[in-house]
């Protein structure tokens, strides 16, 4: 599907001024009429609250304030004005390892470099389409972590999982008093 990307703005983060200037480009071809960018999470912060973005683009390595710095800083700062903001950060580092530290510190959706233009667009895309819950917690700010939709089959491990189970077997029993009414 085709969409309309003309007035929703963007924000692009990336020390490297040629990898800038190509993501704009591209951001450009795709409809994006309100792109802004900058060279670090501190430059970023500052035209994020200034301009409120509806997507960032972000580099994880760069001085000063890195990636997952201005992630966390969006997600968890009290003037931030949109910590549910979606947040793609592209990276070379494509090890496990790195990619389960960006999903743990609260990056929406992660982009391996070097990528095409399909794979940017495609990322941007799933933000739209596959939306993710968030989760709030002493410990993490970010979209929910799974993306399958799958029933928890565990054992129940908090009250909450309990009160849904007592409730589901309540309404069972009042369900099959009925069906035995009708009879």
């Amino acid at each position: 599907m085709a969409y309309n990307f003309k007035d929703v703005t963007i924000l692009i983060v990336e020390d490297m001024l040629p990898l800038l200037t190509l993501t704009k480009s591209l951001a450009q071809i795709f409809g994006f009429r309100n792109i802004f960018g900058a060279k670090n999470g501190i430059e970023a912060y500052k035209i994020y609250k200034k301009v409120e973005p509806d997507l960032i683009i972000t580099d994880w390595l760069m001085a000063d304030m890195d990636g997952l710095e201005l992630i966390h800083k969006i997600r968890n700062d009290e003037d931030s004005f949109n910590p549910y903001i979606p947040i793609i950060l592209m990276t070379g580092y494509t090890d496990k390892n790195r990619v389960e530290l960006a999903r743990d510190n609260g990056m929406t959706e992660y982009l391996a470099k070097p990528y095409t233009a399909d794979d940017l667009y495609n990322k941007i895309v799933q933000t739209i389409e596959k939306p993710r819950k968030f989760v709030k917690c002493d410990m993490f700010m970010g979209p929910d972590r799974r993306r399958r939709e799958t029933p928890y089959l565990g054992p129940i491990r908090r009250n909450d999982d309990y009160f849904k189970e007592q409730r589901k077997e309540m309404q069972n029993a009042a369900d099959d008093i009925i069906a035995r009414d009708k009879d």
